[in-house]
């Protein structure tokens, strides 16, 4: 079941082995799985993705970066 967020501050998500992007701030559909979490959102007509792992998730939730709807 997914859940909606809040994006308000520096988010962001590692592209492969490469750069870290990041997450626009704005509303975020949040999938929560056993060891990672997916964010999708919309930016403009773009939708994006990503999931990262669930200590990043919680340390962003704790910093107020992520803000659970």
């Amino acid at each position: 079941m997914s859940q909606q967020a809040i994006i308000r501050g520096e988010v962001s998500f590692r592209v492969g082995d490469g750069m870290l992007m990041p997450i626009p701030d704005g509303p975020v559909d949040i999938e929560l799985a056993d060891d990672s979490v997916t964010l999708s959102w919309m930016e403009g007509h773009d939708a994006g993705s990503a999931a990262i792992t669930r200590d990043e998730y919680e340390r962003y939730v704790r910093e107020g970066k992520i803000r659970l709807g």
